[in-house]
Parts: structure tokens; C-alpha cells; sequence
């Protein structure tokens, strides 16, 4: 059973930076995309960043501003955030997909709260 443990999230003032990371159970190559979602309340989860193919996506709102990279031999996702915004506050999820026979499987992480606040 694969599980993914988040971490780095808190309170942090406009301007500030935060690193979150996803690390999984098992080896990250068993994985074909990796990616950051975020939900505010009264809000749709909503993509901020993910790893499928030769370069990263980002969410337009995000760009120059997040990072998201991987470390092989720690199986760990990260998610850099420099500049933030209060907009930016919302639970933030990793997600982890294989591709199987029967369609891909998503793996979440169990969310983690960024604050932004003065």
C-alpha cells in the first residue's frame, strides 16, 4: 500500500517562503506523474504544480514564484514556495499516479495547511 507523508506547511507573513515535501513508502520511480493540488475553503482543488514528462507545469497564479522538484534517492517530492500571498493559503495535497492496465491511480498525501497572514 503506497503512503505519502506531507510536511512544511504553516504560518508564514506575505512575502515569506515555505517548503513542503511528500515523501513516499516505496521507490518514486514506481510513479509516472507527481504533482502539488491545493484547496481553499469554498474553493475546488485545483492544480498548483506537477511532474509528468521532460518539464514541470505550473499553475499560471504560481509561476516564478513555486518550485516543484523531486529527490530520487530521498522518494521525496518538494514544493518551494518564495513570495507568497494571502491568496496562497489553502491545504496543500501531493498526488502520485501510476499508470495501470486499467486506467492511472492517484495517491494523495493527507494535506497539510498554508497559512499566509500578517
Amino acid at each position: 500500500q503506497v503512503q505519502l507523508v506531507e510536511s512544511g506547511g504553516g504560518l508564514v507573513q506575505p512575502g515569506g517562503s515555505l517548503r513542503l515535501s511528500c515523501s513516499t513508502s516505496g521507490s518514486i520511480f514506481n510513479f509516472n506523474a507527481m504533482g502539488w493540488y491545493r484547496q481553499a475553503p469554498g474553493n475546488q482543488r485545483e492544480l498548483v504544480a506537477k511532474l509528468s514528462g521532460s518539464s514541470p507545469v505550473y499553475a499560471d497564479s504560481v509561476k516564478g514564484r513555486f518550485t516543484i522538484s523531486r529527490d530520487n534517492t530521498e522518494n521525496t517530492l518538494y514544493l518551494q514556495m518564495n513570495g507568497l500571498k494571502p491568496e496562497d493559503t489553502a491545504v496543500y495535497y501531493c498526488d502520485f499516479v501510476i499508470n495501470t492496465a486499467w486506467g492511472p491511480k492517484t495517491y494523495w498525501g493527507q494535506g497539510t495547511q498554508v497559512t499566509v497572514s500578517s
